[in-house]
């Protein structure tokens, strides 16, 4: 008579149990070592009219339209292309650096890559972003400012556009949000130095202030103005008042770069 196991009872009670066992829990700790935050769409703004005016200012005849102006959720996994490949490396070296909630959420939106950034972690993700040999994003093409009222505790948006000119012009996005009450964004010159006129134009125009900045004053507008014109709640109407009676000073006196 034959005490040996049959084949079934080897599958279900023997040693391929232990390995699946085993792979599974390989496989849940690699998973979980870089897993992502995932968030849902964020509502800005809830818009009436053709053009969002308030009050009785529009006169388009589409008054009654009402729609969502919302940014972009959390992308899934594969996010096609190179971008996984790109993301891996940079989540491997944040971890290396223990930063590993730097990245908020990564948006795939039109083709495009957005990693959106916690403001303390820009410069150590800039450098990763710059220095990577799998990376390499050697240059900035500078930084705009964009400026979301109605995203409370997060009006103010500082936007990086990264190209690789090693990786065949890969080109990439950071986004950083701050909010109004504390408009202060770690400036990128000392890794990116072309940033410099950028992060004044920003500060000139939208009031975001890039802390660390060599030499933050306006470059477009007079140090003594008032307000950032490029702000959604700046007023309209035309700036001749602020410069009524001016004078155009010598060129050595017409700003102080100290």
């Amino acid at each position: 008579m034959n005490d040996a196991p049959s084949s079934s009872e080897i599958t279900q009670d023997g040693p391929t149990d232990i390995t699946a066992d085993v792979t599974t829990d390989i496989t849940t700790d690699i998973t979980t070592e870089f897993t992502l935050p995932s968030a849902g769409p964020e509502v800005v703004e809830v818009r009436h009219g053709a053009f969002g005016a308030h009050g009785p200012g529009d006169t388009s005849g589409f008054g009654g339209l009402t729609r969502l102006v919302q940014l972009p959720s959390s992308s899934p996994r594969p996010y096609g292309s190179w971008f996984d490949a790109v993301v891996d490396a940079l989540l491997e070296d944040l971890h290396g650096a223990g930063l590993d909630q730097a990245i908020e959420k990564v948006v795939v939106d039109r083709g495009e890559l957005t990693l959106f950034i916690r403001r303390e972690d820009l410069v150590e993700v800039a450098r990763s972003l710059r220095d990577d040999q799998d990376l390499r994003f050697e240059l900035s093409l500078g930084v705009s400012g964009v400026h979301y009222p109605g995203d409370k505790g997060r009006e103010l948006h500082a936007v990086y556009h990264l190209m690789s000119v090693t990786h065949a012009r890969r080109m990439l996005r950071l986004e950083v949000a701050v909010p109004d009450a504390d408009p202060h964004v770690p400036s990128l010159v000392d890794v990116y130095p072309t940033q410099d006129w950028h992060e004044r134009e920003t500060y000139d125009m939208f009031g975001i202030v890039f802390d660390g900045h060599p030499s933050l004053a306006r470059i477009l507008l007079p140090n003594d103005w008032v307000g950032h014109p490029q702000r959604k709640d700046y007023p309209l109407g035309g700036v001749d008042v602020q410069f009524k009676g001016a004078q155009v000073p010598p060129v050595d006196q017409r700003r102080n770069y100290s």
